[in-house]
């Protein structure tokens, strides 16, 4: 018996593209006038993060090593350290300097707390970039290694400065004090390479694939599980999103450790992490408030741990349309009349052309204020960091004042000619089964 003819018009439903994002490691480099590669950085600056290592070692001062909080700054510091240790820096005159809560390098405090130990030499790592006097008001000798977005005058006064930010694939901070540092000492690559691979999957995720420009790693690979890697990554990040902001737990289990193993049972950061984790369950779930123009989605939770960078990655691999661009997550708990947000390139808009630049964009936003003022109140710390993953720290009314630029929640207007009701031709059916549980 034939099958009869189906009469039905449904269309076939197709699986929707999956969105091809490019291999990081496969970014155009840029190339000198000599056709070589510029990587991690212009061969001038890292020239000069030598001779400036080299002759701290000679003159074996004071030392400040002042790294940024995360995987990624804490193992670019703990590379500095173990390198300057082994070119013949006694320890008595190795000193960490961590940032208190809500503090920049630039922060008055900062600078008074770190003239206070009158370090000969400073070196500052993965804590971003921007114009600004001296790092302290004493003679020393500064150097600034860094790979967050800046301009060539993007740096404090009297120091000099290695970057990332302008040599495609961008290195992370541990990688390009790594690359910096390995050539100096023999030891370095065996003592540090496991720090390394911290630093850079914790900044470019645990997928990253090392293969050129980047460093072989087989090797590392071979000796230290990436398992270990990855939660050793996860561990050394809790404390410093935790409302304490208990970063020196995470530098003193990393300086303790030999392997990314040994920081695996440390009890303080377990804790921590079990704490965050808790704590972006809690805000997660947290529904986005859309742009007028669909273009950036915003969560806006109130926390006082640093979680809005985690809920922002979560959901930028998530949300998924058409005109999404941008995930932002912005957090009023975090610090007293203050709101931290961090942004994230949509997962579906990161093979965009022209590609989705964050940085520029916020401050497009912020320029067309009415007030004609708020890109100036906005204050240094708005839009910091990379045209990929941006955020910044700013006032809870300057705040209000960006959402409503982007009004944010308000639904875009009607065309002239659409229809706001259902065409007469189709008369809407009224005995639902909505309609007749309501009146049940």
């Amino acid at each position: 018996m034939k099958r009869a003819a189906t009469t039905s018009a449904s269309p076939i439903k197709t699986k929707k593209a999956k969105t091809e994002v490019p291999e990081y490691h496969l970014a155009t480099s840029i190339k000198d006038e000599n056709g070589e590669i510029v990587w991690p950085a212009p061969k001038d600056q890292i020239a000069r993060a030598q001779e400036i290592i080299l002759q701290c070692a000679k003159d074996n001062k004071t030392t400040l090593i002042v790294p940024d909080k995360d995987a990624d700054g804490l193992t670019s510091g703990a590379i500095m350290y173990k390198t300057l240790k082994l070119l013949g820096v006694s320890e008595e005159n190795l000193h960490y300097h961590l940032l208190e809560k809500g503090n920049t390098v630039h922060s008055d405090a900062e600078r008074e707390r770190m003239a206070s130990k009158e370090p000969s030499y400073i070196f500052v790592l993965d804590q971003g970039s921007r114009k600004s006097s001296s790092l302290i008001d004493l003679p020393h000798t500064g150097l600034v290694i860094d790979h967050h977005f800046a301009h060539e005058v993007d740096f404090p006064a009297d120091s000099s400065h290695v970057t990332a930010c302008m040599s495609p694939p961008v290195a992370t901070a541990s990688l390009l004090t790594f690359e910096i540092c390995k050539s100096l000492h023999p030891e370095v690559h065996k003592q540090c390479a496991w720090l390394c691979a911290i630093g850079t999957m914790g900044d470019l995720g645990t997928t990253i694939k090392w293969q050129p420009p980047f460093p072989d790693m087989t090797a590392t690979f071979k000796e230290h599980k990436k398992k270990n890697v990855t939660d050793a990554i996860g561990l050394l990040n809790a404390p410093r999103r935790t409302a304490t902001f208990d970063v020196s737990s995470a530098m003193t289990a990393l300086m303790a450790a030999n392997t990314p193993k040994d920081i695996l049972s440390d009890t303080r950061l377990l804790a921590a992490r079990k704490e965050i984790n808790e704590e972006v369950e809690r805000c997660t779930h947290t529904a986005p408030k859309f742009s007028i123009d669909g273009k950036i989605a915003v969560f806006r939770i109130k926390s006082g741990a640093q979680i809005h960078p985690l809920i922002a990655t979560r959901w930028a691999n998530h949300l998924s349309s058409p005109k999404l661009e941008i995930v932002m997550c912005a957090n009023s708990g975090h610090m007293p009349d203050k709101v931290n947000f961090s942004c994230r390139i949509a997962r579906s808009a990161k093979a965009n052309e022209p590609p989705v630049d964050i940085i520029q964009t916020l401050k497009d936003v912020a320029e067309a204020h009415e007030s004609g003022t708020l890109r100036e109140r906005m204050g240094e710390d708005f839009a910091r960091g990379h045209v990929q993953a941006s955020g910044g720290i700013v006032g809870q009314q300057e705040f209000d004042d960006l959402m409503s630029v982007l009004r944010v929640g308000e639904k875009p207007e009607k065309n002239d000619g659409e229809q706001t009701k259902k065409s007469p031709s189709k008369p809407v059916q009224k005995n639902t089964l909505a309609n007749y549980f309501a009146k049940s």
